[in-house]
């Protein structure tokens, strides 16, 4: 049950590369952390550039950054497998935006089962509900 929030600072995002962003994080969470396809959310966010600075300094007029926020429950991952989707992350969006005017930071936040769901459910009743049945 990933919840993923991709920020993007800098020229206007076409919709093929919102697009591309969404299915292929999905495709991340799926094959590198083992998550269901079908629960796995992703909002792309855009932002001017001015609204971004690295280093105190805003990017300009033409600058171009992103960030990558990944909420899975905590526990579920091993320490190569989220390794390894900060790296396929990053490739991810390098591939897509192109070169970035700043580090492009991509984050996990692993959440306790009981203090996170979807559809008014946490994760902690869901997986009590699978073992009772």
């Amino acid at each position: 049950m990933p919840f993923i929030r991709i920020a993007v600072a800098g020229r206007s995002l076409a919709a093929e590369q919102i697009a591309a962003l969404q299915e292929q994080t999905t495709g991340l969470m799926v094959d590198v952390l083992g998550k269901r396809r079908e629960v796995t959310v992703v909002a792309v966010d855009t932002f001017e550039a001015r609204f971004w600075s690295s280093g105190g300094l805003p990017l300009g007029g033409d600058g171009r950054c992103a960030q990558m926020e990944a909420f899975i429950t905590a526990g579920t991952n091993t320490l190569p497998e989220k390794q390894s989707f900060l790296a396929a992350a990053h490739r991810t969006l390098s591939a897509i935006l192109g070169a970035a005017d700043a580090p492009v930071y991509v984050v996990i936040h692993e959440l306790p089962a009981s203090d996170w769901g979807f559809d008014g459910v946490s994760q902690a009743a869901r997986r009590e509900a699978a073992l009772a049945t």
